[in-house]
This record gives C-alpha cells, structure tokens and sequence, in this order.
C-alpha cells in the first residue's frame, strides 16, 4: 500500500479482528511513520452508531477540549470572530463554548445534533478557526477531508494521539480500537509536517495529542503552555478572560431560540 500521507511505500505491521470476524492489515509508512489499516470495507458495520458503545469520553473530552480551545482563541485569534466545530457529535462542545462567550457552530455529516440545533454551520461562511476533536483517526482518505475543512477555516485545532514508534501489534496501544473499527489512520509529529507542507500551512503541537495547523506560525511554546491543562494555564486564561471580557451566549441564545428574554 502506498501512504495516504506522502505516497511513499508501506510495510505490513500486523493484523488484527476488526469488530472480532474481520482480520485486518495495519500498515506503517516507510517515510513518515503514518500507519494506516487496509481499506476499511468495514466502516459500515462500526458505524451502525455514529459514536460506539465503548466511547465513555465525550463528555469528558468536550469539558477538557473546551478549556484547550478558550485558551487558544484568547491567545491566538480572534475572539469576536466566529467557530467552527467539525465532526461536532451531539453538539456539546458547541454548547460548551457558546456558554463560554465564543460563537461556535456545529458540523457534523453522521451524527444527530442535540444540543446546538439552532447553531449549525453555514457552509458558505468561513470561520476563525475549525477545531475537530478525535476526528483525524477516523478519516479514510485524511487529506481529501482536510481539504474539506480548510474550505471552512485556514485554521484547524484538532486532537489525535500520535502513534508510538514501538507498536507492534494491536494490543500494544488502545488507540487502534480493533473491537469498534472506527480507527483508521494513525500519525506521527513528521506525518503532521508533510501535512502542513501539502496545505502550505504551520504546525505546532503538543508532541502528543494536540495539534494545530494555522496560515500564519505561532509560538509553539505558547502553544504548548495552552494545550495542556496545568494551574499555569487555568489562572493565565482566567487572567486573559476577565481582561477581553467575555460574555456568554447562554441568555442570547435563548432569547434567539424561544423569543423569551429571562
């Protein structure tokens, strides 16, 4: 197979029973170390529900991504402007960062909105920036999809683990998730630099799970500081919040909604 990433050559890792009947080839790229599986005939299967039975963490990862995106914005962009969250799930993040003061919109092509019905994208706007939490894992062809996303923003903060170099078999990292088969594309910090490269764009990252491609550089340290939940980083956006004052949206929105003001 060739790599999706940098079209070089890649070698079979390993196999592994998707969805516990299918056996599977795991792939790693001879050049920049993206693995990806066999073309997934699968994803029908594992995407019966658009979230699968297994994922506990999308509350947890809309409170946590949440305190990353606050930090990024007030440090980083525009605050006034509007958001984009791509591959948004229920909706909670969106909600989470309207009630936060930020005006955020939801997109998603195979998951039911709940929380955030009135606020979905419009496709012919463009945004600040696009976050995408634990999306990239999922996409079967990533660099047609990244195109998609920087149709809406030239900014794109997202999460994914970068795979280990060491992994040998499907059991030697969770994130492969052979049991729903969701899992499909696997990166490293180099696969994310060709990346950046194709779409002309700068990367920072964390070195583990947060990652962003922006049309103009930022400081990667800053960057870091606001990636990662620490006492530092919670009192330097509380500083940064009282100091922009942001309101939330929370009152407006239902005013927008019902036609009630409170």
């Amino acid at each position: 197979m060739r790599c999706k990433i940098c079209d070089s050559q890649t070698a079979l890792v390993f196999n592994a029973d998707i969805l516990g009947k299918y056996s599977a080839g795991y792939f790693r790229c001879k050049s920049c170390g993206f693995m990806q599986t066999e073309d997934p005939y699968w994803l029908s299967e594992s995407y019966a529900s658009a979230i699968n039975e297994i994922d506990l963490g999308p509350v947890n990862r809309a409170m946590t991504g949440s305190k990353i995106v606050e930090g990024v914005i007030l440090s980083m962009f525009d605050k006034e402007a509007k958001f984009i969250d791509y591959g948004a799930g229920y909706g909670l993040l969106v909600r989470i960062m309207r009630d936060l003061g930020f005006d955020f919109y939801w997109h998603d092509k195979y998951c039911d909105n709940i929380f955030t019905k009135h606020f979905v994208a419009n496709s012919q706007t463009r945004f600040e920036l696009l976050t995408a939490f634990e999306v990239f894992e999922h996409l079967v062809d990533p660099l047609s999809e990244i195109k998609t996303m920087l149709a809406f923003s030239d900014n794109l903060l997202f999460s994914t683990q970068l795979v280990p170099n060491e992994v040998q078999k499907a059991s030697d990292w969770w994130y492969f998730g052979p049991e729903h088969g969701q899992h499909v594309a696997f990166y490293t910090v180099e696969a994310l630099q060709v990346i950046s490269k194709v779409f002309n764009l700068h990367l920072s990252t964390d070195g583990v799970r947060t990652h962003l491609l922006s049309q103009k550089p930022v400081s990667n340290r800053l960057f870091r500081f606001f990636a990662r939940e620490t006492r530092q980083s919670k009192l330097a956006r509380r500083l940064l919040r009282s100091r922009m004052r942001k309101r939330s949206l929370l009152l407006d929105d239902f005013h927008a909604v019902s036609g009630h003001r409170i």
